[in-house]
């Protein structure tokens, strides 16, 4: 039967309806698909933003935390030597020859003993070491300065086969190790403490415990120490977790896991 001019009209009107509708379909596809891509991006931009202001007031409360921490050891320790060997300078009596030999090697002993922390003051804040020499060795020279401070004996262990991580990750892990420390000195009333460390195949524990007067957790969690959301922020920073062990008046223990790399 043959098409009268009239049903190819139709069919071609049909067949253009069907390309049009096509053509909607797949540009409300394409639109909706851009729209999503947009949202998902919008949404990463502002985790990202999420993220760097985190990091940026993390680094702003352990800059103020550094700052106070060389004000007050300055302050307790250094300016008193100072001060001292000033006043011993000051009464110096060259008639008496004795006491000022012994005035004289008490005001060297007291500048020495400056020099010295002041010197332990700025290793601590170096960051050089992790660069130059691993993280292991800025732990062990950060453990002999907390022995010659004489606050608490403290006790290190090293076990497993050390996985050496770019330095900035060791620079954090150090100083997450430092906070702990820091920690236990301000608010433990500890007289031993202990550190391990261990390398196993995938990630680094790590075990921080003192005999401390210890803290409820579950109290605790509701107003974070500085201290604490600095140590916990640098973990996440990592990939890692913490996890905290205390009872009042049977010490604490912070428990770290970090992965080799970041997950």
């Amino acid at each position: 039967m043959q098409k009268t001019p009239y049903d190819i009209v139709i069919f071609l009107v049909v067949v253009a309806g069907l390309i049009i509708s096509m053509v909607a379909f797949i540009v409300s596809i394409l639109y909706l698909y851009r729209k999503k891509q947009k949202l998902y991006e919008k949404n990463m931009e502002q985790l990202k933003l999420d993220h760097e202001k985190t990091i940026l007031t993390t680094q702003l409360e352990i800059q103020e935390q550094t700052f106070q921490h060389i004000s007050r050891e300055i302050h307790d320790n250094i300016s008193l030597s100072l001060t001292l060997a000033k006043l011993q300078l000051h009464t110096f009596d060259w008639s008496d020859k004795e006491g000022s030999t012994n005035k004289m090697n008490f005001s060297i002993d007291l500048l020495t003993k400056s020099i010295a922390e002041l010197s332990d003051i700025s290793k601590g804040l170096n960051a050089d070491i992790i660069i130059q020499h691993g993280l292991l060795q800025a732990i062990e020279e950060e453990v002999h300065r907390l022995r010659q401070a004489g606050l608490f004996s403290i006790e290190f262990e090293l076990t497993g086969v050390p996985v050496y991580m770019d330095s900035q990750r060791e620079l954090i892990i150090f100083r997450i190790i430092q906070e702990a420390f820091n920690n236990i000195i301000k608010h433990a009333q500890a007289v031993k403490a202990s550190l391990l460390m261990n390398y196993n195949e995938l990630e680094l524990t790590i075990a921080i415990h003192d005999n401390g007067i210890g803290f409820d957790p579950e109290l605790s969690s509701i107003n974070r120490s500085a201290g604490l959301k600095n140590m916990e922020t640098r973990t996440k920073m990592l990939g890692g977790q913490i996890n905290i062990s205390s009872q009042p008046g049977l010490g604490s223990t912070l428990n770290f896991t970090i992965p080799f790399e970041k997950i």
